[in-house]
């Protein structure tokens, strides 16, 4: 089963020169690399959130697989969604998903289903994909998606991610894809961004799973955000680490409605 891209030529190029060029002068080639429980990588067009994607990416050391978990921006499929089987394909790679740990994690929570029509129409994992083939061609994926989810189940679900991770027994990294605040005023974007990364920053699930409900941030990821933190506290991290934070606004100059940005490590 070969999961083809769905925003190839919109959200990124579609040919695989340009696009490797393109992400190429958002990436850092000399920057140092640490090895990293988890991140937190955008997920919009590449000319609007590919700077901090990048850097991001440029500064971790590349694992066996990463497990990625966004946000479902479609309603399509089951609320919490893995495809455990097959490829997907990219212009400039296809990346096997690592049946093995995705299957485990089906066995850890009874929360997340083997379905793949969540992901079919999704971009917020494709658009992870273009900067981590820039960096491999032998990576291997779990695609994961959460279209709701209560707190208890959040932790349920990044518990069992992190007894799988524990299982398998070979170096993994999760990757939380979202954006930040959409649609506001920049200077609006930037104080309730400012809230939400503060929880982040203190390894707190709850305080920002809580936060964005009580000022109502539009974090389209904040689920898996907070998937990702049960998941990264459980496997022992102690600190995370703000890499970039930009708006729309910085590249379009449109400061008005502006969508937030945030690339993160967790370690």
């Amino acid at each position: 089963m070969i999961r083809r891209p769905a925003v190839s030529g919109q959200f990124y190029y579609s040919n695989a020169l340009r696009l490797k060029k393109q992400v190429g002068q958002y990436i850092t080639e000399d920057a140092p690399k640490e090895r990293v429980i988890g991140i937190v990588s955008p997920h919009a067009g590449l000319m609007y959130s590919g700077h901090v994607a990048g850097a991001v990416y440029s500064v971790i050391k590349f694992p066996n697989t990463f497990i990625l978990i966004g946000p479902n921006h479609t309603g399509l499929g089951r609320d919490v969604s893995i495809m455990s089987s097959g490829q997907w394909e990219i212009p400039t790679g296809v990346f096997a998903i690592d049946e093995k740990l995705g299957k485990t994690i089906i066995g850890k929570t009874p929360y997340v289903s083997d379905d793949m029509q969540a992901h079919i129409l999704e971009h917020s994992l494709e658009v992870q994909l273009p900067f981590i083939s820039y960096f491999s061609d032998s990576v291997k994926i779990v695609p994961i998606t959460v279209m709701t989810a209560s707190l208890e189940m959040c932790k349920d679900i990044g518990e069992g991610i992190a007894s799988a991770v524990k299982e398998i027994g070979y170096e993994v990294v999760i990757a939380a894809s979202s954006d930040m605040s959409h649609y506001v005023h920049d200077s609006t974007a930037r104080s309730l961004d400012s809230m939400a990364l503060q929880e982040i920053a203190g390894l707190n699930p709850e305080g920002l799973y809580n936060i964005v409900k009580k000022q109502h941030i539009s974090m389209c990821g904040y689920l898996p955000v907070t998937v990702m933190l049960y998941a990264a506290k459980a496997l022992g991290a102690k600190e995370a680490t703000l890499v970039k934070y930009a708006t729309s606004g910085d590249i379009s100059g449109d400061y008005e409605q502006v969508v937030g940005y945030a690339g993160i490590i967790i370690k």
